[in-house]
């Protein structure tokens, strides 16, 4: 007698896809690029877009359009009042883009005009002027009002502090930097200011300054390597410093740096593809943006701007 035949079926194996774990130090990519090269320019965005101004860019020339970015793809809104501006701050408030001071494009004489563009409406209006012209200053919203640190005029560079509050639509001077400060990063983190490197002439600094708006004075932070023109921004508990440009070296920096205690040390993570001054680094819908910028460095008014944008996601835990 013959023994039965086992038949043996292939069962289908299902594996789990394997995911790599996410690189602790951050990990980029390549995002739509703008339409126009920019550099000495400024970037702001919320939750629904970026929106990309001023700025220099092929040749150092001046760029007038406005572009906004959804995530997808960059996209002109239409021209600048005027004849432009390079290095300009820059602030998103209750709908509202200000974009202050700055140096004009033709001239290179620093502005104290404020202009405002409702989002809403696309319309420009001038807002109440600075107190003093400046350009190569920075700009960030602290409990709902606008901080405008450093820069310089055509004399000198300057350590002004200055807030514009839109409920009574006025400036007030506030405890100046410790030191004259031009193209400082600027990062609000635990309802503090914190002002991070920047330049006076061919200088570079790389002392950190933190503000405390409850007792007006400014402290020290944990200084980094100097540079000017970088990024920074509020990033899971901490801050992050992106690119900016080293004098004494005459390069862009590509570096980014991590701050995760308020008393350091600062730690280096993935640099940037491309190395850039004017780093403008901006968060967008769960991830880090570094838009424009210049690659070229020692052209401080009449930079030649990159279109380039690119992605950085980096976890909050290592």
């Amino acid at each position: 007698m013959m023994p039965a035949r086992l038949l043996l079926l292939a069962l289908p194996v299902l594996l789990s896809p394997v995911h790599a774990a996410p690189d602790p130090k951050g990990s980029w990519s390549a995002a739509p690029a703008m339409l126009h090269a920019r550099a000495a320019h400024a970037v702001v965005g919320d939750d629904l877009a970026l929106y990309a101004l001023a700025g220099t860019g092929v040749g150092g020339r001046p760029v007038l359009e406005i572009e906004r970015f959804d995530g997808s793809r960059w996209q002109p809104l239409g021209p600048l009042p005027g004849q432009g501006l390079n290095a300009p701050a820059a602030a998103l408030l209750q709908g509202q883009i200000y974009l202050i001071g700055g140096f004009g494009s033709s001239s290179n004489l620093p502005s104290g005009q404020v202009l405002r563009y409702d989002i809403k409406t696309a319309q420009w209006r001038e807002a109440p002027a600075l107190p003093a012209p400046r350009g190569g200053h920075a700009a960030a919203v602290l409990d709902g009002r606008i901080h405008i640190i450093g820069g310089g005029n055509s004399e000198r560079t300057l350590a002004l502090h200055t807030r514009f509050d839109p409920a009574t639509q006025s400036w007030q001077d506030l405890a100046p930097l410790p030191r004259a400060l031009g193209s400082p990063a600027i990062a609000v983190q635990d309802g503090r200011l914190h002002a991070i490197g920047g330049r006076s002439g061919h200088e570079d600094f790389g002392e950190v300054y933190v503000y405390d708006p409850t007792t007006d004075r400014w402290t020290d932070g944990p200084a980094i390597p100097p540079r000017g023109t970088a990024g920074a921004l509020s990033h899971c508990g901490g801050l992050l410093l992106f690119g900016g440009e080293s004098q004494a070296r005459n390069t862009s920096l590509g570096e980014v740096l991590r701050l995760r205690s308020p008393s350091g040390p600062w730690e280096a993570l993935n640099a940037m593809p491309t190395p850039r001054s004017f780093a403008r680094a901006l968060p967008f819908k769960g991830a880090i943006y570094v838009v424009g910028g210049s690659p070229t460095a020692g052209n401080s008014h009449d930079s030649t701007g990159s279109a380039v944008v690119e992605r950085l996601d980096l976890p909050c835990k290592p």
